[in-house]
């Protein structure tokens, strides 16, 4: 979002007249910022002669998202056979899709063997199956590498306790499934968890999968997750990738050297590719002023924008509306019957009923986990690509509340008669 002449403005597109043509609650995604970030990581790691970024999908699956980034020419990293099925959809070849579930059964797991989609296992005993089932079915092992990174403990998941990944601890036991079962691994995964703040533990972690890959011969790649941080205040902390890639790529190129060949590099950032290309634009309905407390209360809450709420995430809110009103010390609040906060004690410029305020870093992880709660409508998304707006999702209606109920007709004439 950028201010220019007195309008903010999403690759020189006015987010007002967007409010007007689409409605809100809505959210807005500049094209532009999503390429600038994918070249970024590029750039950053230059020097690594084989480099592929898979990007996170669980961050934004619109189609139009995915589509995107397979123009870009990235891969894909998906948790779901649903999330599988839509990179399918959007055009990815099943080999540059890599599978990384957790805690799904076998099931699933075949589902995407049968697709041809990268496979990649995060515990011992599916990986017994599979390599009783698949046998010469190449695969990928997530391993934990007891590494605490990230900004909340819900997204922190390479520490001990996460569920996620194989122990590093747990290596002599996985070489021996390996062994037993003559399975070809063809890469190894970590994942330390987002908002990472400190390249140092980074790469203390990238440290830990060297030393483990030096026990399987037959590596293509090696995937080190992401994780990145992006800044979300003015002035805020986040990560320095080019240190990052510079640091990191003359670590790999040195490994590579001593193991005989040159493996791809991998990362799967989501949130570092989407997150500042996302503006969500919600209208004031009422400004209520109790003895403490100054309340903007919005036309959204929990269910279009939860992480305020489930994540304690700082939102940066910009009242678009009136840019030059006198500032304001507001609480902003949604109209869920439970407490939504967005933002507590901001200072905004005075807010008005019926002003547009804009909450940034609303690419990822923002539209993918609305819901329907109180039975209200999940909003439209808009694109905007080379300067020209496009609706990628629209409004929902009643009949999507309806669409997958199936009514009982005894109940249904107890209603008619």
């Amino acid at each position: 979002m950028q201010f220019k002449n007195g309008r903010y403005t999403v690759s020189g597109v006015d987010l007002i007249s967007l409010t007007e043509e689409f409605g809100a609650p809505l959210y807005v995604y500049d094209a532009n910022k999503m390429k600038d970030q994918y070249d970024r990581i590029h750039r950053a790691f230059s020097g690594v002669e084989r480099l592929r970024i898979n990007y996170a999908c669980k961050a934004l699956t619109n189609l139009n998202v995915l589509r995107l980034f397979r123009q870009l020419g990235s891969g894909l990293d998906t948790v779901s056979m649903q999330e599988v099925d839509l990179g399918l959809m959007a055009g990815f070849d099943p080999h540059d899709i890599l599978f990384t579930p957790n805690c799904v059964g076998l099931d699933e797991v075949n589902e995407a063997v049968t697709k041809g989609v990268r496979i990649n296992i995060d515990n011992i005993s599916i990986l017994e199956q599979f390599g009783d089932q698949h046998r010469g079915v190449p695969v990928c092992i997530r391993l934990n590498p007891h590494i605490m990174a990230g900004g909340n403990s819900k997204i922190s998941v390479g520490h001990i306790d996460s569920k996620f990944g194989i122990s590093i601890h747990q290596v002599p036991h996985v070489l021996k499934v390996v062994n037993a079962l003559d399975l070809k691994v063809e890469g190894l995964h970590m994942h330390t968890g987002s908002d990472i703040l400190d390249a140092q533990v980074f790469l203390q972690a990238v440290e830990i999968l060297l030393r483990a890959a030096t026990d399987f011969p037959d590596l293509d790649y090696l995937d080190f997750g992401s994780g990145f941080k992006v800044p979300y205040k003015e002035g805020g902390i986040a990560t320095d990738i080019e240190d990052l890639g510079q640091q990191l790529s003359e670590r790999f190129n040195a490994f590579c050297k001593d193991y005989g060949r040159e493996l791809e590099l991998m990362f799967e950032p989501g949130k570092f590719l989407v997150s500042e290309a996302g503006t969500f634009l919600v209208r004031t309905n009422v400004v209520k002023t109790t003895p403490a407390t100054v309340f903007a209360g919005v036309d959204s809450g929990l269910n279009h924008f939860i992480r305020p709420m489930f994540y304690d995430a700082y939102h940066h809110i910009t009242n678009i509306s009136n840019p030059k009103g006198k500032p304001r010390i507001y609480t902003v609040v949604g109209y869920i019957c439970e407490t939504d906060t967005f933002g507590i004690n901001r200072q905004l410029s005075e807010v008005r009923e019926g002003d547009i305020l804009a909450m940034a870093n609303a690419g990822a992880y923002c539209y993918m986990m609305a819901s329907n709660y109180n039975s209200r409508y999940r909003p439209a998304e808009v694109m905007v690509l080379d300067g020209k707006v496009h609706l990628i999702r629209r409004r929902e209606t009643m009949e999507d509340l309806l669409n997958t109920q199936v009514e009982i007709p005894e109940l249904v004439e107890s209603v008619q008669a």
